[in-house]
């Protein structure tokens, strides 16, 4: 119909509107609406136009992800991922294909006592350095498969250590421990969840979770959904890096090592109250609110200690608190609020402020007086 209206508008001037309608069987109230939308439909291609460009540039500098994903933040928050999918169809704009081979590491010892599982595929965590899992994943080389054992804070999903090895041994996965505690990303009692592999169950390993005061947690045999965020990991980094064949093992570190720069300080990921971030800035993100209640926690006890430090007579706040006071070698008084009165000689209710007032000489005897002006509670009125 398209074809047909741009015929018409193209002849109108050599023939009537209504001779080409009725020769091309099409109704003039379609040809008008179509040129009723040549404005708008300029105004799209242009905009499809600016999306093709910004998508080309993230897609290159984002290392050709997957599909829609390789649209910046404001083209997410302005388009519809249908619409970026149609323009990187129109264009030719294509991503790396996941592998799917498929080839299991997992080495179970039967003879080790498998740990509790502490996360329960709850892959979330209020912050840092509190849920960290772990798994390990193979790159084939010319020179032999090189492995790859990772460590995820869930918090963040920052890579906070990994360590690449020929052999498959204990060794990998303490190595990439090590990382992570010296970088500072452990907490005290730290849940490290991973699968029920030898390598994760080997003496080396749990001696290692013990010195850093770590809380090990494994999964259940067979069952990858409990190992999910550490796996979904892996195959991103498969996805944008390309599964090949690398030619040299040295090759394949330095591509990895680039990554795993690329994926914590470039990476966009959507939070789902921040936005798009990294996770490098997710962690700063997570530090400044702990840094703002901590400052905040500081500034009530402060007020507090401030509000209760103000001297009698000043202050238009009765006791709040029950508690031992006017120590003196004849007797204990109580100093109570009840009704705005107090239950001890010297004070006299202000019925025009909602307070206590430092009696006077007139209102009460001269000890009183003296006992109330020593009252560590009174004083905090």
């Amino acid at each position: 119909m398209s074809a047909i209206c741009r015929f018409v508008h193209a002849e109108k001037a050599q023939y009537t509107i209504v001779l080409l309608c009725r020769v091309l069987k099409t109704a003039r109230s379609t040809y008008y609406a179509w040129v009723a939308g040549i404005e708008t439909r300029e105004t799209r291609r242009r905009a499809d136009e600016a999306l093709t460009h910004e998508i080309t540039v993230i897609h290159l500098a984002r290392r050709a992800p997957t599909a829609s994903r390789a649209s910046p933040p404001n083209c997410a928050a302005r388009d519809t991922g249908w619409r970026v999918e149609r323009v990187m169809r129109q264009h030719g704009i294509t991503s790396h294909s996941r592998h799917n081979g498929r080839r299991s590491l997992t080495k179970q010892d039967s003879q080790a006592a498998p740990s509790p599982d502490l996360i329960g595929r709850d892959f979330h965590a209020s912050r840092p350095g509190m849920k960290v899992v772990g798994d390990i994943t193979y790159i084939p080389t010319a020179e032999g498969w090189l492995y790859l054992a990772t460590w995820l804070d869930l918090a963040t999903r920052e890579i906070i250590g990994y360590s690449m090895a020929g052999p498959h041994r204990a060794e990998l996965v303490v190595d990439a421990l090590a990382m992570a505690a010296g970088l500072g990303r452990l907490g005290a009692r730290c849940a490290i969840h991973t699968d029920r592999g030898s390598e994760y169950t080997s003496s080396q390993f749990h001696d290692r979770i013990r010195v850093l005061n770590l809380r090990q947690s494994m999964g259940r045999t067979g069952i990858c959904y409990d190992n999910a965020a550490a796996q979904s990991f892996f195959a991103v980094l498969k996805e944008e890096i390309g599964t090949r064949f690398w030619p040299e093992g040295n090759t394949a570190r330095a591509e990895i090592f680039t990554f795993e720069t690329f994926y914590n300080r470039r990476r966009l990921r959507k939070h789902i109250n921040w936005g798009y971030l990294t996770p490098h800035e997710t962690r700063l993100r997570h530090q400044q609110d702990q840094t703002l209640g901590r400052n905040r926690n500081m500034s009530m006890i402060t007020g507090k200690l401030q509000c209760h430090g103000r001297p009698p007579g000043r202050s238009g706040q009765a006791c709040q608190v029950r508690q031992r006071c006017c120590r003196s070698a004849a007797r204990l008084q109580t100093c109570e609020r009840l009704s705005g009165q107090v239950s001890y000689p010297g004070h006299q209710p202000d019925q025009g402020r909602a307070g206590l007032r430092r009696s006077s000489p007139s209102r009460g005897p001269r000890g009183a007086d003296q006992q109330h002006a020593d009252c560590s509670v009174c004083r905090a009125g």
